[in-house]
């Protein structure tokens, strides 16, 4: 199993997917307990949301489980949220604080090493590599980290999530420009709700890459599971007619986003 599938575009536009794998290797699916092995924390069908919304979009899709090593957390597995209740570098549970491990068999530090290099650090070097081709390409580049999750998670959040939930590190990680033609579109679904850096603020992804003064901006949108799933519970079944719906507006945002190429380039007349 590679690390990573790559669907090079000519768009400014990079789709990044490090939550959609469910590949376990054999090594990590024997340490697993019966609550580890569900995969409950998976970016549900999220690559099938965003499936054909926007032509020569670049995609960056991981393959591996976060299970396995979580694409989204920083080598150094600093917490993003001090004081929130969240999962590693490796988790050793799932979203509802739950072991995933069999006892005693939790990944060491040179376990989790060994994980880093092999699947974090190819995923990560690809999606670098892609955001210098499009901005070599455009004069600038937007990634668009895609993510989805359980609309009621107590150990992670009170209530219930909102929809739409939008993260730019509280506007460091991209343009206004940007910011606001997402959360525009994000604000006025009908029928939908959303949020501008709730909750999920960004994750280390965004962060990371996120450096608008060079002209690569970052945003990450968190979609609530109940958007697109027939229940969020197993087997997870993806709803065609909630996700049609849904893929209306993310479509929306896509297009538009693309549409600020002029403006972002300094090529605007």
């Amino acid at each position: 199993m590679q690390p990573f599938d790559l669907t090079e575009g000519t768009s400014p536009i990079i789709l990044a997917f490090p939550h959609v794998g469910t590949h376990l290797p054999d090594a990590v699916e024997e340490k697993l307990n019966e609550t580890g092995k569900v995969l409950a924390d998976t970016d549900w069908f999220v690559d099938r949301l965003y499936s054909g919304l926007l032509e020569g979009a670049t995609m960056v899709r991981a393959n591996f489980h976060r299970y396995v090593i979580d694409a989204n957390r920083a080598p150094s597995d600093e917490s993003l949220y001090p004081g929130q209740n969240t999962t590693g570098l490796c988790p050793t549970t799932d979203f509802d604080g739950k072991p995933i491990y069999k006892d005693g068999m939790e990944p060491d530090a040179e376990e989790i090493e060994a994980r880093r290099l092999a699947w974090h650090k190819p995923y990560h070097d690809a999606l670098a590599a892609q955001i210098e081709r499009v901005k070599a390409i455009h004069g600038f580049a937007i990634l668009y980290d895609c993510h989805s999750i359980r609309s009621h998670i107590p150990f992670l959040f009170e209530g219930k999530l909102p929809d739409f939930n939008i993260g730019t590190n509280e506007g460091k990680t991209c343009c206004k420009c940007v910011e606001k033609t997402v959360a525009t579109h994000a604000m006025g679904a009908e029928g939908y709700t959303a949020v501008l850096n709730g909750r999920f603020k960004g994750g280390w992804t965004t962060r990371h890459y996120g450096d608008p003064d060079n002209k690569v901006h970052v945003i990450q949108m968190e979609l609530a599971q109940d958007t697109h799933l027939v229940r969020e519970e197993p087997p997870f079944d993806y709803d065609d007619k909630k996700a049609e719906a849904l893929r209306v507006h993310l479509k929306a945002i896509l297009t538009d986003l693309a549409a600020l190429a002029p403006h972002l380039s300094g090529k605007e007349q």
